[in-house]
Order: C-alpha cells, then sequence, then structure tokens
C-alpha cells in the first residue's frame, strides 16, 4: 500500500538522486510548476492593490481654510486625512516559502524538504518519465529566487535597511521610507507570473533558454551537452 510513496520519497524527481550529473523528471517540473502558480498569482494582485488601491481619505469635516494662497492663486486648505494602512507579514511569510521552494529543489538533499516536490513528484508517477539536466533549472530557479528576494524587500524596507546599515556601520539606506521604486516589484512578479505559466502550460522554460544562450557564449563555464541541444523553436 506504502510501496508507491516510499519509491517516490527515495528518488523523488530524480533519475538517480546519487549520480554527479543530476537529471529530473520534467513532468515533475512542470506539475510543480502549476501548484506554485497560485503564489505570483497571490502576489500579483496583493502588490496591485498595495500600489494603486489605497488613497488619502479626508475625514469628516476637517477642512479649514488657511487664508493662504499658492503662486497660482488657488487657496490652501489644511485638511486631516487618513489613509489604510498594510499589514504584510502574511505575504513576507508566502515570499520566504516561496524562496525556500526555489532553493531547495536546487539539490537532491534539500528536496526531501520541499511539499512540492514530493507531491510533483507523486502526481507524475502515472507518465512516463521525461529526464533533463538539472543545472539549466538551477539556473532558472536562480532567476526566480532573485525576483523574490526583491519582493521581500519591497514589503520589508526597514527591516532591510537595518541590515545594511549594520553592516555597513552607516546609514546607506533610509529606514523611514520604501526607497524601492514600486513599479520594480510589480513588473518582477507578472513577469514571474508569465514564466511559471510557460513553464506549466507549454513546457517551455525562459531560464533554461538563457543558460543555454550563456553556454553558447562561453559565459557559463559548466559545459551541458544537453544544454547545448535546447531548440530555441522547440
Amino acid at each position: 500500500m506504502h510501496g508507491p510513496f516510499f519509491s517516490t520519497f527515495r528518488k523523488l524527481w530524480f533519475q538517480d538522486p546519487g549520480a554527479d550529473s543530476l537529471y529530473i523528471n520534467d513532468i515533475a517540473v512542470r506539475i510543480r510548476a502549476g501548484l506554485m502558480l497560485a503564489i505570483p498569482l497571490f502576489m500579483s494582485f496583493t502588490l496591485y492593490d498595495a500600489v494603486f488601491g489605497s488613497h488619502w481619505v479626508v475625514t469628516g469635516n476637517s477642512i479649514r481654510d488657511t487664508f493662504d494662497t499658492d503662486f497660482d492663486g488657488h487657496i490652501l486648505y489644511s485638511v486631516e486625512a487618513i489613509r489604510r494602512t498594510y499589514d504584510y507579514s502574511l505575504q513576507t511569510w508566502v515570499l520566504l516559502y516561496a524562496l525556500f521552494e526555489m532553493l531547495a529543489g536546487m539539490f537532491a538533499i534539500t528536496s526531501r524538504f520541499s511539499p512540492t516536490v514530493l507531491i510533483a513528484s507523486l502526481l507524475a508517477r502515472g507518465h512516463a518519465p521525461v529526464w533533463k539536466p538539472l543545472t539549466p533549472k538551477r539556473f532558472a530557479w536562480s532567476i526566480g529566487a532573485s525576483f523574490i528576494a526583491v519582493c521581500l524587500v519591497f514589503f520589508n524596507p526597514d527591516t532591510f535597511a537595518g541590515w545594511v546599515n549594520t553592516v555597513a556601520r552607516h546609514e546607506l539606506l533610509p529606514t523611514t521610507t520604501n526607497y524601492l521604486p514600486k513599479w520594480i516589484p510589480l513588473a518582477l512578479v507578472w513577469v514571474c507570473l508569465g514564466f511559471m505559466w510557460m513553464e506549466t502550460v507549454l513546457g517551455f522554460c525562459v531560464g533554461c533558454k538563457v543558460h543555454a544562450l550563456l553556454v553558447r557564449l562561453g559565459w557559463m563555464k559548466e559545459e551541458c551537452a544537453a544544454c547545448n541541444n535546447l531548440s530555441w523553436n522547440a
């Protein structure tokens, strides 16, 4: 009864976890990308709401004439206004989990701690495996991890600034304002969503193609025959 589960847990999505050159089942990789697609979807709506959904609201009868004008002759008023504040604790934990998943899948040992790797491996058991090298996937997941790190800084600018200022022993970053432009994480989360959708639905790994190009250009030292055989028209 428990045979398929323990057999899958032993190898997960690897052809041979103990081999020098690791190969993984691309069917399981696509299933895992589909499972994790919920994270960039959640973050995209969160970021959109954070950037465009909060506006200043003038409360009650708090508008008062200052009896002054600006250079264009407009009357200046003093007002009391409120704006919705956000608690990004949930988003931070979701991003930390996503970062863990990106890093955990890169190695055979750490993959055993990834719930999505195990679930994807179990779901892929009914299909003929498609073995592909792990190295290009590592490169692709490194790109995803960097996107997640940027979003973590956006949601926790004061914490990151405190770490940087402590290490530098100088106030390099402000701790009272968000120094990261809002369009950067907003654009990255949609790019990440697009990459994961292409991986899941089309089986097209953008990071793998970039890795193959860098190998051909000689910018990456790790030569991989399977990477060089990747076709841009596939």
